[in-house]
């Protein structure tokens, strides 16, 4: 029996806050690294294992490119190095949790233990470097043709707190990494550094909330929601993923729309109010601004400016200000100034933030049936003798793969964008 195509366990629904720069997006999707019909294997030890950078990740496609079927799968492995770990030698791993999934994609990212901790060992080392290309080798020779992202290792954290040793741990995770990126060249593999540009994040936070700060990488070596999130934009920015989920422009002098990307605008009324209904071709990141370690480490990144823009302008107005709501429900107040300028609907409470916020919590509750099938069903039980055991594994396995199936086909249901009703009225 092949297990299905998905997991995850946490995470959280999202908002994020208005930036500049709405209307300077140029990645288009043709560019984005998955394609219509990919599998996706995340291989990692206990920082994969969280299931939070790739359950952010999965959200983000889903609901960026709502017409493309992605399958995934979050085979991450507390503890584990390159040779394996408590799920087993890494051979077993590879077979067991990325093989028997046929994937054509996968991301590995492996490094934070096996460096153990310590200042830099040229032994341990080698082990990691002679591991990794063990993995590399494997991988090909099973599944020709595959694409591969090489995680550099994500950082520990010696930003918010004193190091450990001269140097610092994450000093040893960097020298992990250029061999990372040196093999990836070798190898024809795609790159994704999940260290520097969090590193720069830690930084820039702390220099404006030290103690929030601290807790973006609460025990130096797990990210929370905040860091995974970071972590989640580097990979999909190593995908070349699309900023724009939509752009629009109305000039109300002329009563016309003047620009109209990546959605329809249909309808347009326009006299003392502005009307018009807007088909979104996708929807945004949901981003929980609410979370105030989230929101200190999406305000120290460039995640809004480069991930989630939704804009809308409106030029030739009269009013002073207008209030501005979507399906009947206020998002906001803008002086006619910012409407002119261009606002980012992306970073508010809106009908769609709202839709993709519905959208992750599938994403959570599909992930947490393959992972309660996988580790505590599949692995505890795959060495059981006992028959009447053996056909009830594969019976309740078998149930749960029907059952995340179908949260599957929920998730990319609700996933699909719906026609909103705007409504510009004078304040």
């Amino acid at each position: 029996m092949s297990p299905p195509f998905s997991r995850i366990r946490q995470g959280y629904a999202f908002v994020a806050v208005a930036t500049a720069t709405l209307f300077s997006v140029t990645t288009q999707a043709d560019d984005f690294a998955l394609r219509d019909g990919d599998r996706v294997v995340f291989y990692g030890d206990s920082i994969t294992d969280q299931r939070l950078y790739t359950t952010f990740t999965e959200t983000y496609v889903v609901t960026r490119f709502p017409k493309m079927d992605v399958g995934f799968v979050h085979s991450g492995w507390g503890g584990d190095r390159v040779t394996g770990g408590g799920g087993g030698p890494v051979d077993l791993r590879l077979s067991r949790d990325v093989f028997a999934y046929h994937p054509t994609v996968m991301t590995i990212m492996l490094g934070m233990n096996d460096g153990s901790y310590r200042a830099f060992d040229q032994g341990i080392f080698d082990t990691y470097a002679k591991g990794y290309r063990h993995i590399i080798e494997s991988v090909k020779k099973e599944l020709p043709g595959i694409r591969i992202t090489a995680i550099q290792p994500s950082p520990f954290d010696d930003v918010t707190r004193a190091p450990n040793f001269e140097g610092g741990y994450n000093a040893v995770l960097l020298r992990y990494s250029q061999f990372v990126a040196e093999l990836s060249d070798r190898e024809g593999l795609g790159t994704a550094d999940l260290n520097r540009p969090v590193v720069a994040s830690l930084e820039k936070a702390k220099a404006t909330d030290p103690d929030g700060a601290s807790k973006i990488i609460g025990d130096r070596v797990h990210p929370g929601p905040g860091g995974q999130l970071l972590m989640a934009a580097c990979l999909l920015k190593a995908w070349h993923a699309p900023a724009m989920v939509a752009s629009v422009e109305v000039d109300a002098a002329g009563k016309k729309v003047a620009t109209a990307l990546k959605t329809a605008v249909t309808d347009l009324k326009v006299g003392s109010e502005i009307a018009w209904s807007q088909l979104d071709e996708s929807l945004p990141m949901p981003v929980n601004m609410g979370d105030l370690v989230i929101a200190l480490s999406v305000k120290s990144s460039d995640f809004i400016e480069t991930l989630n823009q939704q804009g809308l302008k409106v030029t030739g107005l009269t009013g002073a200000s207008y209030s501005l709501s979507i399906d009947g429900k206020e998002v906001g107040t803008f002086t006619k100034e910012e409407l002119a300028s261009g606002v980012n609907l992306a970073g508010r409470d809106t009908p769609m933030s709202r839709q993709a916020a519905e959208v992750h919590g599938l994403t959570l509750q599909h992930n947490n049936v393959h992972f309660t099938r996988w580790r505590q069903i599949q692995v505890p039980f795959a060495g059981n003798k006992n028959a009447h055991v053996q056909k009830g594994m594969q019976e309740l396995m078998a149930g749960l793969d029907e059952e995340e199936a179908g949260l599957v086909k929920q998730q990319r249901a609700a996933a699909q964008p719906k026609p909103r009703a705007y409504l510009l009225s004078p304040k």
